[in-house]
Parts: C-alpha cells; sequence; structure tokens
C-alpha cells in the first residue's frame, strides 16, 4: 500500500508536535517560581553566603512578610518583594563600610541626586537607618563607580550601600517613605 505525501506530512506533524509537547514540559520543571509575573529584572551572581550557593536568588528564610526590601548583609544580594509575597527583583549590591544591624527599618528618607559622602555622585538614594551617627541607604553611583573599600585619610566611613543605576532605579520606585527594609544576615 502507498503513502500519500499528505500521510508523510501528518505524520512528521504528529511528531514534532509530540517531540515539542516533551521538550516543553522538561523545560517547565526547572522554571524559577514566579516566572511567569511580571519582572522588573534580575541579575542572578555567586554570593558569599553559605545558604546562597545552591540558589543566589532564593529569599532568605525568616526575612519577614509583605512589601518589603530584604538586604542580606554576608550575601551583598537585595530582594524586593511585593505585597504577594513574590519576588519581583533580586540583585547583587557593594557593601557600604558599615553594616546595620540585622533587624526591621522603614525607609526615612529619599534623595533623587546627591554627592555621597565619599564625594561619589550618586542617585536614588532610599536611607533606612544610621549607625553611630552614618547614615545607612542604597544608592547608584551616577558614572557607575563605587565606593572606596576603605575611607581616604581624614575621611569619615560611609553607609552607601551601592548598586547598579537600572537596579537604582528600580530600588526608587519600589522603596518609597515608609516601605519596610529587612536587614538579614
Amino acid at each position: 500500500m502507498a503513502v500519500s505525501s499528505s500521510g508523510i506530512v501528518a505524520g512528521l506533524t504528529a511528531a514534532a508536535l509530540a517531540t515539542v509537547g516533551y521538550l516543553a514540559h522538561q523545560a517547565s520543571q526547572s522554571v524559577p517560581a514566579g516566572l511567569g509575573r511580571p519582572q522588573a529584572g534580575a541579575s542572578p551572581a555567586a554570593s558569599k553566603a553559605p545558604r546562597v550557593k545552591k540558589d543566589p536568588s532564593a529569599l532568605p528564610d525568616a526575612s519577614g512578610t509583605g512589601a518589603r526590601v530584604v538586604y542580606s548583609l554576608r550575601g551583598d544580594r537585595v530582594w524586593l518583594v511585593g505585597t504577594d509575597e513574590v519576588v519581583t527583583r533580586t540583585f547583587e549590591v557593594d557593601p557600604s563600610q558599615v553594616d546595620p544591624v540585622p533587624g526591621t527599618y522603614t525607609v526615612t528618607s529619599r534623595s533623587n541626586t546627591i554627592t555621597g559622602s565619599d564625594g561619589v555622585p550618586v542617585e536614588h538614594v532610599v536611607r533606612f537607618t544610621s549607625v553611630q551617627g552614618v547614615v545607612i541607604g542604597f544608592s547608584a553611583a551616577v558614572g557607575g563607580s563605587a565606593a572606596a573599600a576603605s575611607p581616604p585619610a581624614g575621611q569619615a566611613r560611609t553607609g552607601g550601600i551601592r548598586e547598579s543605576r537600572v537596579d537604582g532605579a528600580a530600588m526608587w520606585t519600589f522603596a518609597t517613605i515608609g516601605r519596610k527594609v529587612v536587614v538579614v544576615r
């Protein structure tokens, strides 16, 4: 019995659809939680915290509830968490020279553009606490430079937690006055 070209095409189409279905199923098994939700972006990268070796973008345990900014001191990473407990963005930061004590804070003030205490022009400054007179907050260097690892001779220590300009813009939009900031080890 001869097979027509339409039968061959139908068979190949069925085989192709089965293959695509199988591959889609395999891909869905490795999709991160919340991927179907709108994401502002993420910058996953290696981190110092032992907890994040498996998944550097995983939200730390005991990091609070509700809409909040979570900052990991060991991981040098920030998570922006919506009211639905979904992480909308996570990114690495360059830590400040002075660390805040782990705990829960609120955003107390913001500045669109200023010169940081290290002399670097910064934007999207979001402040949430101070330690021994050093104001602690998130900011993005306008020129893309980071704070000095140690203050120049005669200069005070700084509390600026530096983020990229793109991440700084996301923080600025998310972390309005009164927004909860949870600092974890």
